[in-house]
């Protein structure tokens, strides 16, 4: 271990040693979050030697990001989770300015991390054309918390000269004896494009080709994922610099997936966002060891700070992932639903029959609840969801709709998506994080929200339904 990392482990421990996970009035109940400081995208995620790895982006010197390191949590059912601490720290000279993201591999009894190394050069650059390298690095560990020393696998220098400087977040995998990887990137017209390489032995890597559109759809593609669901292929990006429209792209920045074509190619019209709520980016998936694709997304959004905000700064840190959902594919769509392990976390259950077509409850939101609606019949024109009037949830005329009327969005307005029907939904709130799937997941909204107290009234209308509600008791988080 180098005198830098050392100083580096000794004072993250030193932030970290006060850290309490259920300290702060939006501390979550079944979120992973970080210790202290910022999260971002997930990373790593595999289940190896009989647990599952979700590594994370992670500043814990500043709540508002800066220099990244990678944590790590385990888990062997993926309700209780143990902070395994920091996992990789930018203390070589491949990636002295953040380790940014990356993928696992399982292969021959080892745990393979591929992740990108962020340098920027002193000077007057733009950091997208020049004065930026970033190289792919790799570790590999018999027990899935001690690794090896750093290698470069493929050098900043090696990368196409028609791309910038912006290549990164390489996922691996293995594919008839042959091992793969895609990296994101910005080609020198500011048009987003995945680069795929091919390797025989996880050291020397060749170029295969290059996955674009043959329109320009974003500047840049960020974390891209490949993986097969029942027998399709599919690429996962998250594309930079699309124009917001009503009931598409509605955020800063996106994250969607396209179907490959049967000659490897994509079209812009199967593109297919993730997630239609507020705070969504950066998916990662992986196949468990029941052979299930599960995603996990970062529950955040780069460079939101403009229109809404997180007020858990105010308590030391930010931002969470979301649940991990397993993935199925039905009529040429994912669906998307939270793995059925989290139905452990329920406790007492409230049954609601309706044949009035309203109903009226206090929900405790301190700890969470699970609420699942089912034969949905609509009465009038519109079905709402409000919980205490601080977040509204409304289907009406194909249209469904999240909304903060009031403080409790911290800046979050309206997010809307054409659905032709609203068949059931389940609402998934934990104290400051709130997911919706409609339809068995067809459509998710994702979003962050700070309710002013830890009660609120529930109000369903304008339907008859069968369902029932959750709470939830808190996932245990150990160190």
């Amino acid at each position: 271990m180098s005198t830098l990392t050392k100083v580096l482990e000794r004072n993250v421990a030193a932030i970290e040693k006060n850290a309490d996970m259920t300290e702060g009035r939006f501390r979550l109940g079944h979120h992973l979050m970080p210790p202290v400081g910022w999260l971002n995208d997930p990373n790593g995620l595999c289940w190896y030697k009989g647990k599952y790895h979700v590594f994370f982006q992670y500043a814990p010197f500043d709540v508002e990001g800066g220099l990244k390191f990678w944590g790590h949590y385990t888990s062997e059912d993926m309700i209780d989770w143990k902070y395994e601490g920091t996992a990789l720290y930018p203390d070589s000279s491949y990636d002295c300015h953040g380790v940014y993201s990356g993928s696992a591999l399982v292969d021959d009894g080892k745990l393979h991390l591929f992740f990108t190394g962020n340098v920027k050069i002193d000077g007057d650059y733009d950091y997208i054309n020049e004065g930026r390298e970033t190289s792919t690095l790799h570790v590999e560990s018999e027990d899935g918390i001690h690794f090896s020393n750093k290698e470069e696998v493929i050098s900043f220098s090696e990368y196409p000269e028609e791309f910038t400087c912006h290549i990164r977040d390489p996922k691996v995998w293995k594919e008839n004896g042959k091992y793969f990887m895609v990296l994101g990137g910005r080609l020198k017209g500011d048009k987003g494009a995945v680069l795929v390489y091919e390797s025989g032995d996880l050291k020397e890597w060749k170029l295969l080709r290059t996955i674009t559109t043959p329109e320009v759809f974003g500047y840049m593609w960020e974390c891209p994922d490949y993986f097969e669901l029942d027998g399709e292929k599919i690429l996962s990006v998250s594309p930079q610099g699309l124009t917001r429209e009503e009931f598409r792209f509605q955020n800063i920045y996106q994250s969607g997936y396209f179907i490959l074509k049967e000659d490897g190619s994509v079209d812009v019209k199967d593109f297919r966002e993730w997630d239609m709520g507020f705070d969504f980016y950066a998916p990662q998936t992986f196949t468990d060891v029941q052979g299930r694709r599960i995603l996990i997304g970062w529950m955040g959004m780069p460079d939101a700070d403009e229109e809404y905000v997180n007020k858990t700064i105010e308590e030391g840190w930010q931002h969470c992932l979301t649940v991990p959902r397993e993935l199925k594919l039905k009529d040429g769509k994912i669906l998307q639903y939270p793995v059925k392990e989290l139905e452990n976390l329920r406790k007492e259950k409230t049954v609601l029959n309706d044949e009035n077509s309203a109903v009226e409850l206090r929900v405790e939101v301190n700890e969470g609840f699970d609420l699942v609606l089912e034969e949905i019949a609509l009465t009038g024109s519109s079905f709402q969801i409000s919980m205490g009037g601080q977040m509204l949830f409304r289907y009406e005329n194909g249209t469904a709709e999240i909304g903060f009327p009031g403080v409790t969005g911290a800046g979050r307005k309206v997010r809307k998506a054409q659905i032709n029907e609203l068949r059931n939904i389940r609402f998934l709130v934990d104290t400051s994080a709130a997911e919706i799937y409609l339809n068995d997941g067809e459509t998710v909204f994702s979003t962050r929200y700070y309710p002013d107290r830890e009660d609120l009234l529930l109000k369903i209308q304008g339907g008859k339904f069968k369902g029932n509600l959750w709470n939830l008791r808190r996932m245990r988080f150990t160190k």
